[in-house]
């Protein structure tokens, strides 16, 4: 099922942790309107304004996929009251592309994560239908932690 030109169920609910784990991975209506709003408000802008393959490592997780995979059941990724991906553009830096992210997008949470230039970590946007926060962050290892701060780079 396609949720935009560049965008389908399919690769926002991919999980190897899924798969092998034998965690079912079906969106509800509701889940699926959130995930179409985040391809069509976030990821399909900036595949069509970078002109880049955007992929996606994380999208849609069901709470108990979310708990396998050392999150809560109340992330972004559950599709609560939101949308979220974690993702990548094949030869564009992440800082640049989160920038852009910032400037350009209405998202409820933007976290540069784990960057190191030109292309390490990856980024995680949200999207909800209403009432955005435009949060953004940058995330690194702090004595074997993630630690999050306020703002994209520091």
């Amino acid at each position: 099922m396609k949720l935009t030109k560049n965008f389908s169920l399919k690769e926002l609910t991919a999980s190897q942790t899924a798969v092998r784990l034998g965690i079912p991975q079906k969106p509800t209506e509701e889940q699926l309107v959130y995930l179409t709003n985040l391809c069509c408000n976030i990821l399909q802008p900036i595949r069509d304004h970078f002109g880049k393959v955007l992929t996606v490592s994380s999208g849609f997780r069901s709470p108990d996929l979310s708990e396998a995979v050392g999150s809560k059941k109340t992330s972004e990724h559950c599709c609560i009251d939101s949308a979220a991906a974690d993702f990548e553009l094949f030869g564009i830096d992440n800082k640049l592309t989160a920038q852009f992210i910032q400037a350009e997008l209405d998202y409820n949470q933007l976290i540069l994560e784990h960057y190191s230039p030109p292309n390490g970590g990856w980024i995680h946007c949200s999207y909800r239908i209403e009432g955005n926060k435009k949060k953004a962050m940058h995330a690194f290892k702090e004595d074997g932690k993630t630690v999050y701060k306020e703002g994209l780079w520091h």
